[in-house]
């Protein structure tokens, strides 16, 4: 039978639990977590919270699919159509290289779309002085169209290339 990537709906903050009970079982089950900065006065301190609340992902085939169903705090796959939602694992593979390069990582729903594309862009913010153009920082946007998800991060301009730009490409771009 063939695997594929499915999400389960879990009762509130037990996402991590989830995950571990469903490893336990040795069933493949994926919690992306997000790196928060927090800070505290004089001091910084990262958290891991589930970036999509409520959801754990699971690579399994329908005969383990009672499996997961008779874990503890999960309460059903999600279903679409009338059929539990396959995910792609080109999006799940991007999902687990975005959460594991970046932080501070915002989510918004977009419009589901299970034949569309994984889309990365970049929007940088830049900072024109008078003769040199200096990238200030870069915003990262992944589109995951079957999920009905986009994920954006900044991330700072030592992360990235630089590139130096002359005063007269300046011109050009005005």
């Amino acid at each position: 039978m063939n695997k594929n990537w499915y999400a389960v709906y879990t009762k509130k903050q037990c996402e991590k639990k989830v995950a571990s009970q469903l490893s336990k079982k040795k069933i493949e089950a994926f919690c992306p977590l997000n790196r928060i900065t927090n800070n505290y006065g004089d001091r910084r301190k990262m958290a891991y919270e589930p970036l999509f609340p409520l959801f754990v992902f699971v690579y399994v085939t329908e005969a383990e699919m009672a499996v997961v169903r008779q874990t503890g705090d999960v309460i059903n796959f999600v279903y679409w159509i009338g059929k539990p939602a396959i995910f792609k694992t080109p999006e799940i593979e991007n999902v687990a290289h975005f959460v594991g390069t970046y932080y501070n990582i915002k989510v918004e729903k977009i419009a589901v779309n299970s034949s569309g594309m994984v889309r990365i862009s970049n929007e940088p913010r830049i900072d024109l002085n008078i003769g040199s153009i200096s990238l200030k920082t870069t915003s990262i946007k992944l589109s995951l169209p079957s999920l009905g998800y986009a994920m954006s991060a900044v991330t700072e301009k030592s992360s990235i290339d630089e590139f130096d730009y002359g005063f007269e490409n300046l011109k050009m771009l005005i």
